[in-house]
């Protein structure tokens, strides 16, 4: 990880820079990286650049070029190159050659050297989603599913593709899309598509979350479009696919591949589109250069990846909470919230330990240290329980919950430490979780054991609902433990299980649901899951019922025993209803027949009569809403003529202006054409196609009268003559009937009836009008996203379906939800709209609906991902941590509210006291709590502020309460030498020595080290000093190092010294003067002298060995042995010995040995024995010591034996003394007398028990005693 507050080292020694050049020159981008041979990438907006005739790629040792050839407006966008983990961009913009008369000579493109250049190049799209070309030039493929057809694609002239799916590429994590494009305009039903992988996988079976299959029909271009569309794509996604179509009688297929790459480290969200601003030199204009992005953002790290928020695993971890202290401080109406915040179980035994906290505690006889009221620990952790006992001999015993704990297991660990007596419980479960006591004697002292859970996460969050009123919610969330305590919340007010009429809480395994039967309006707002680990929000919106009319009913004319028919259709399918006839309910019958099929109400009339002609309404029941029309009964007047009656058509308005007929795309339309004459005429219907126009004509035939005044119209009439199909003509004696099933917009037009017969003939023009919905409007875009709101904006949709559009719907949803949810229940008439009540840190996408007359369009592509986010809050505890000449050292914690933004770093200021100009102490940001600011003014009085920042923005700043005066503090002098340095400090010969004594004082004081009062002296005792300590430091320590040592450290005439006693040790020489004393039977009497090098501390013992002269193998005899003499016992009888002696001490053995020089033989007993003849002896002896005290230095705590020998008869009395002071009665010591040997054991010495040890030995014959120096170290 960088050092927080540098910029990261870029693998670039040189960068690219934005280019201008005009259209058709060339550009040439040259990038030069730290070494040769680096691989580096070049690409335009995302995608990877190949050489071809349009891109040259050229590359030189370090040095490498790209070149685009031909420059046109297409290739202006923006650019990158990547080395390694280090990506640049740049930005190209082509523009159109000056005019001839101010055209300058052709230059070579130059780059922007600063962004302050006057030419600046607009930035580039904020989109950073990888886009793959098609290779043959017909498709583009992107992640984001969008695919953009070229400009000169061929169609295929054999196969039913009009576009094949082409290859693509996309990194891991990421998306793309696949189409297909199929001709529609020859086939009476749509297409059957499938998708496989490899050979036989079909993809319909894999449909899901990160696989989705879409199709759809353009009724303008008669032409099917089926996408495949992948998502979080893996590696394993990688391969060849294929795309089969196939009708009643033809059959196509294709085959494509997809290369999937990892990743190169770039953020799954681009947040820069919402927070990128103008530069101020660039009057609009925008640069992108890699981490070069402060002078045009408002924000300095705008593209790290969340991840790098986390700090580096080098920072300390923040300490745990005492979760007592802070229910000790805190009301008791917070207990409950606060122990479910910290995983505490035991309500009652938390509020019995806080309680006996309250109460001093009475001086015990029994205990030193008694346990702590209470205890903590997560679960699964183990725990120690220690108590400090009076008597070191007692008996303990252990309870839990009135109950002896046994030795079972690994469960329970018991362990007596000198005066210290500890429980350890290993594994610690929720039946842990108990009241404790430790018993001794007649006195007890308890303690509460609380066992913490581990936070329980929220494994699937929470949805945002949209329901109606009057409808069942059901809010559900997963945890990450089964039967984990969770609370729900409503806008922050929690859920209460009194409220059972209202609200209904239900566990399912991990599962919890939040049911609200009934909803109203009140309900809604964001209601949340809280767990001791997090929390998950949800908004519920509830919407009032209202009924949407998608179809009205409209005004019929009919004639007699004809059919009528109203139709209308509302949103909602389960809305029933009732048809009047002039205010009166109507009945249906055999004739009048009323259906309810969905959303269509239906009322039919079957043989019309002139009783049937009144006003006819439909009322939807529980809405106030009412759908009217008229039904006009036509009669049709014939005149009987038994002669020959010239044909006409019998409608209301005939004549030249023609009729207009409405009629939406899908329906059906029927033109019912009554008819008459004698003999039956003969009908012709013709569509009108306009061909083109010619000037000083006659008006065209369905324009107004004063269009045709200056200009001709010029038409193709098309016969209709077709009696089967989806547009027909039936024509019987007295009627025409012109049918066209499911209308579209090509069916608009003029339509012209001709009747004629012998008599003569009659015409009547109709006009067809074809409305449908509009079109899908264009992905919206997303402007000013704050904390919990964003700006949309949208355009108009580019075909409004043949009636103004009314309003638009706003829908949104989170990224990785399904779920769209409405945004506003009345039309928005504007083109933006400001989106609210967000939560912050979560992805949403916003999507529009156009809506007309006819009904709601299809919903626009979804805008680009964007997130909420609002910037940090004021640091918290600025304080001065030092203050010298020239700088002042600060220090602060984090914000208390960091928002989902995270922290890019921190900003430092400083301004005069009186003044308002604030001087930034560092360029750019840090990331660490603290800073040391230099260069600063000596006596100045300055005020300091430090700022949070984010992607938002910085946030509030934290000003220094009181000026600081920037001038040095005189400090007295003073060690603080560690412990383990106020004793002896022993080390091994060649080891290293490293003494760091910390001091204090200001100014930096100066230090000086002497050895036994001299200066110190040669190359191989170094010291090295700082401004808080100094170090004396050898390589490999020498015998000769050791010593006294004193440093002193001076201010002025101020001063402080410390003295440090260093023991260099070493193994010791071998024993001296080794010698056989005796031999008797299978035994040999040796004896030596103690060595003559000890090593420079005490000797611990001897090691005796014997080898048979024959094999020469030496076997150990004694060992760790104190004396200088010995008997070697059980030799084999006739065989001749050697013996060698090793002496030891705390660094090991001696490197040789003392060794006899010449074998002992064993001599072979005689055949008769012969007793020996005694002399009487008077053995009464005064008291001696065969073997003395030895001064010894041991370890605190560890048991510590010291021995001699004594000879004296008769049998000496022993007594003990320390520093003058009886033994005897004292329990800490045991004395022990074997065979003339004596030993004195001091149980578990601390560093009181050093001093001078005697040992006195007193019979009748005299007295005799011999002294040691003990001395007691505190372990390191």
């Amino acid at each position: 990880m960088p050092e927080p507050g540098k910029k990261p080292v870029s693998a670039f020694n040189k960068k690219p820079r934005s280019a201008e050049v005009t259209t058709g020159s060339a550009a040439v981008f040259e990038a030069e990286t730290e070494r040769s041979g680096v691989k580096v990438r070049w690409q335009r907006d995302g995608s990877d650049i190949a050489a071809n005739d349009k891109y040259g790629l050229a590359a030189e040792g370090k040095r490498h070029t790209l070149t685009v050839r031909d420059a046109s407006p297409e290739d202006q966008g923006s650019y990158a190159v990547i080395a390694g983990s280090s990506k640049v961009k740049f930005d190209l913009k082509v523009t159109e050659p000056a005019p001839p008369e101010k055209a300058e000579s052709e230059v070579a493109p130059t780059s922007l050297e600063a962004p302050e250049a006057p030419k600046e190049v607009p930035a580039p799209a904020t989109e950073l989603e990888e886009s793959v070309s098609s290779p043959e030039g017909s498709v583009s493929v992107t992640q984001d599913g969008s695919a953009a057809e070229h400009q000169g694609a061929p169609d295929d002239p054999i196969g039913l593709f009009l576009m094949r799916p082409q290859d693509g590429e996309v990194t891991v994590g990421g998306s793309i899309a696949f189409s297909a494009r199929v001709a529609g305009a020859s086939l009476l039903k749509p297409p059957a598509v499938k998708w496989f992988k490899g050979k036989w996988v079909d993809l319909s079976s894999k449909v899901g979350q990160h696989l989705q299959l879409h199709d759809s029909y353009d009724r303008a271009s008669k032409v099917y479009l089926f996408e495949l569309h992948i998502t979080d794509a893996q590696t394993t996604s990688a391969g060849g696919y294929r795309c089969e179509v196939s009708t009643k009688d033809k059959f196509d297929s294709c085959n494509f591949n997809l290369t999937v790459h990892e990743a190169i480290g770039s953020g799954d969200l681009d947040l820069r589109s919402a927070f990128r601003r103008t530069s101020l030199a660039g009057a609009g204009r925008r640069t992108s250069d890699s981490h070069e992005d402060a002078g045009t953002l408002d924000f300095s790290s705008l593209l790290k990846k969340r991840d790098s928020f986390r700090r580096d695993s080098k920072l300390e971890a923040p300490a745990e909470e005492d979760v007592w202290e802070i229910l000790r401080q805190a009301p008791p109406s917070e207990y409950e919230r606060i122990a479910f915040q910290h995983g505490v179980t035991d309500l009652r035994g938390m509020l019995k330990r806080l309680k006996g906290m309250k109460h001093d505690e009475k001086k015990s006889t029994a205990f030193q240290k008694k346990l702590e009221p209470a205890y903590q620990v997560n679960k699964g952790h183990k725990i120690r329980l220690t108590v400090e006992l009076a008597d070191p001999d007692a008996e303990v015993k252990w309870l839990k919950n009135g109950q002896e704990i046994q030795m079972s297991g690994s469960k329970y660990i018991f362990e007596s430490i000198g005066a210290k007596r500890t429980l350890t419980i290993s594994q610690c479960s929720l039946a842990d979780d108990a009241a404790y006591q430790c018993v001794v004697g007649g006195e007890k002292c308890s303690t509460e054991l609380f066992v913490k859970e581990p936070p329980v996460l929220i494994t699937r969050t929470l949805e945002d609902q949209l329901v109606m009123v009057g409808q069942r919610v059901e809010f559900e969330c997963e945890v990450s433990e089964e039967g984990a305590q969770v609370k729900w919340l409503k806008d922050g007010v929690e859920l209460t299980r009194e409220e059972t009429f209202k609200y209904r809480f239900k566990k399912d395994g991990r599962k919890h649901h939040l049911i609200i039967n009934e909803v109203t309006l009140e309900d809604a707002g964001h209601y949340a899951v809280r767990t001791s680990g997090g929390q998950s929000l949800a908004e519920l919106i509830v919407q009032e019922k209202k009924l949407e009319v998608y179809q009205s009913i409209a005004d019929l004319a009919v004639g007699a025993k004809d059919q009528a028919v109203f139709k209308c259709e509302v949103s909602d399918e389960n809305v029933r209803g009732v048809w009047l006839k002039n205010g009166k309910e109507l009945v249906p019958d055999n004739r009048i027949k009323v259906s309810h099929i969905g959303r269509v109400h239906k009322l039919t009339i079957d043989d019309v009569t002139p009783a049937d002609e009144a006003d006819y309404s439909f009322v939807p029941e529980g809405f106030a809403c009412n759908l009217s029309a008229k039904l006009h009964f036509m009669e049709v007047k014939i005149d009987f003529v038994p002669r020959q009656e010239p044909p006409k058509i019998h409608l209301d308005c005939p004549g030249s202006t023609p009729d207009t007929i409405v009629v939406v795309a899908g329906n059906k339309l029927r033109l019912d054409v009554p008819i008459s004459g004698d003999p039956a005429p003969t009908v012709v219907w013709q569509k009108t196609v306009t061909q083109g126009k010619k000037a000083s004509g006659g008006p065209r035939p369905d324009a107004p009268e004063d269009a045709g005044a200056d200009e001709e119209w010029v038409f193709d009439k098309k016969l209709l003559c077709e009696t089967e199909g989806r547009v027909r003509v039936e024509t019987t004696k007295d009627r025409s009937v012109f049918t066209v099933e499911g209308a579209e917009k090509e069916d608009e037009g003029v339509y012209t009836v001709t009747v004629k017969n012998p008599v003569g003939e009659d015409q009547v023009n109709l006009t067809v009008k074809v409305i449908d919905v509009p079109d899908a409007p264009a992905a919206p875009k997303i402007s000013n996203v704050g904390e919990d709101s964003c700006i949309v904006q949208w355009e108009p949709p580019a075909y409004d379906g043949g009636q103004p559009v009314l309003g638009y719907i706003l829908e949104r949803k989170k990224k990785k939800s399904y779920r769209w949810m409405r945004l506003n229940f009345d039309l928005l008439r504007e083109l933006s709209h400001e989106a609210k009540r967000m939560i912050e840190g979560v992805a949403y996408e916003m999507r529009v609906y156009a809506v007309n007359a006819v009904g709601m369009s299809r919903p626009s592509p979804a805008s680009q991902p964007f997130m909420p986010i609002g910037p940090p809050g004021e640091p918290t505890h600025l304080a001065v941590e030092d203050v010298s000449d020239t700088t002042v050292s600060l220090k602060w914690r984090p914000p208390e509210r960091v928002g989902a933004g995270g922290l890019d770093g921190y900003s430092v200021e400083y301004c005069q006291e009186g003044c308002s100009e604030w001087t930034p102490a560092l360029q750019g940001l840090t990331e660490r709590t603290s800073m040391l600011v230099k260069d600063l003014p000596t006596g100045a009085r300055l005020l300091f502020r430090v700022r949070a920042h984010n992607v938002a923005g910085p946030g509030g700043p934290i000003v220094t309460k009181d000026p600081v005066t920037v001038q040095e503090i005189l400090q007295r002098p003073r060690f603080q030498l560690p412990r383990h340095l106020r004793q002896t400090i022993q080390k091994k010969v060649g080891e290293p020595v490293n003494l760091l004594i910390p001091f204090q004082g200001k100014p930096r004081p100066q230090v000086t080290w002497t050895k036994e009062g001299q200066p110190l002296a040669g190359e191989e005792v170094s010291i090295r000093n700082s401004p808080t300590d100094t170090i004396l430091f050898i390589r490999a320590a020498r015998r000769t190092h050791s010593g006294t040592y004193q440093v002193t450290v001076r201010i002025e005439n101020m001063e402080d010294k410390a003295t440090l006693i260093l023991q260099i040790v070493d193994k010791p020489s071998p024993p001296q003067d080794i010698r056989i004393v005796e031999t008797w039977g299978f035994n040999v009497a040796l004896e030596w002298k103690p060595p003559q090098d000890d090593g420079n501390t005490e000797i611990w013992g001897y090691t005796v060995q014997k080898a048979d002269k024959k094999t020469m193998e030496w076997f150990t005899v004694l060992e760790h042995y104190r004396r200088t003499h010995c008997v070697v016992s059980e030799l084999i009888v006739g065989n001749g010995y050697y013996f060698r002696v090793f002496s030891h001490n705390m660094v090991g053995s001696s490197d040789k040995a003392a060794a006899t020089k010449e074998p002992v033989i064993i001599p072979r007993p005689g055949i008769t024995y012969e007793p020996p003849k005694y002399k009487a002896l008077d053995f009464s002896e005064a008291p001696s010591f065969t073997q003395p005290l030895a001064n010894r230095s041991i370890i605190a705590g560890y048991n510590a034996i010291l021995c001699c020998a004594v000879r004296g008869s008769p049998k000496p009395k022993i007594s003990w003394f320390k520093n003058g002071l009886d033994l005897g009665e004292d329990a800490r010591f045991r004395m022990f007398c074997k065979q003339g040997v004596l030993t004195l054991e001091i149980r578990k010495p601390c560093p009181y028990d050093g001093g001078v040890y005697v040992c006195r030995a007193t019979n009748l014959q005299g007295e005799a005693q011999c002294e040691c120096r003990l001395e007691v170290r505190v372990p390191q």
